[in-house]
This record gives structure tokens, C-alpha cells and sequence, in this order.
């Protein structure tokens, strides 16, 4: 039986030479192989190549995006300052409209006081015309009496509204 079997071997090993030698079948195979390999190659290559340019894309769009973060920032630090500055300037304004009612109010007590003070004077002035005409009628009597109490009582009047 292990007879057999090594003959059937040595069959098939012979059958495998001439199969080599008349028909190169074994050159077909590695020939097969080799291109295998190659296009095995080729497709890592390209492979390689794809990962390289996704990874510069990628390099790319990240660089973009830092901009655009440094750009955002930029504009919020601008939209910043404009806001303080325009709130500086409407607390400027606000303070001037404040100081200029603060004038006007000031203005208007002081003509007020002006005014009071005018009728003040105004009413002691007929007061006091009146008590000395009064005091001058029981007092002077006649013609010269009459008139001395006309032009004291006409100076009395300019002085005192002047």
C-alpha cells in the first residue's frame, strides 16, 4: 500500500514537470503572481497617495478654520470696542444734556429770584410811597404841601424803580 502511494507521488511529480517543461505552466503562475503583485502595488500607491492628499486637505481646511476662529474673535473684539465706544459717547452726551438742563434750571431759579426780588422791591417801593404820601398829607398842608408831596413822590417813584 505505501507502494502505491509513492508511486502515485512520483506520477504526479512527473505529471507537474511536464506540465512545466512543455507548457511553463510555473511561469504562467508567477507570472500571474507578479502581476498580482504589482497591481497589489499600485493600489497601495494610490492608496498612499489619496491618504497624503486627504491629509493635506484636511491640513488645509483646519488652517482655514483657525482663521475663521481668529477672524470671529477679531470681529467680536471689534464689535467690543464700538459698543464701549458708543456707550462712552452716549454717556458723554447724556452728561452734557444733563449739565445743560442743570444750566437751564439755574438760569430760571436765578430769573425767578430776579423776578421776586423786583417785586419785592417793587411792592416796598409803593408801600413806602404810600406811607409818606399818607403821612405827608396830615403833616404839610396847602398849595406847598401839595406840591412838595407831587415831586416826592415822583422822585421817590423813579429812584426806587430804577
Amino acid at each position: 500500500m505505501l507502494e502505491a502511494e509513492f508511486w502515485v507521488a512520483v506520477a504526479f511529480v512527473a505529471f507537474l514537470g511536464v506540465l512545466g517543461y512543455y507548457f511553463q505552466a510555473h511561469r504562467k503562475l508567477l507570472n500571474g503572481i507578479d502581476d498580482r503583485r504589482d497591481r497589489i502595488r499600485a493600489e497601495l500607491d494610490e492608496a498612499r497617495r489619496l491618504k497624503e492628499e486627504a491629509q493635506t486637505l484636511l491640513a488645509g481646511y483646519q488652517r482655514k478654520q483657525h482663521e475663521v476662529e481668529q477672524e470671529a474673535q477679531a470681529i467680536l473684539a471689534g464689535a467690543k470696542a464700538e459698543a464701549e465706544r458708543l456707550a462712552g459717547e452716549a454717556t458723554a452726551r447724556m452728561e452734557e444734556v444733563i449739565a445743560r438742563h442743570t444750566r437751564m434750571a439755574e438760569e430760571k431759579i436765578a430769573q425767578a429770584e430776579a423776578h421776586a426780588l423786583a417785586d419785592v422791591r417793587s411792592a416796598a417801593a409803593e408801600a413806602a410811597v404810600a406811607a409818606a404820601e399818607s403821612i405827608l398829607t396830615r403833616s404839610v398842608k396847602d398849595k406847598v404841601a401839595d406840591q412838595l408831596l407831587a415831586d416826592g413822590i415822583a422822585d421817590l417813584k423813579s429812584d426806587l424803580n430804577s
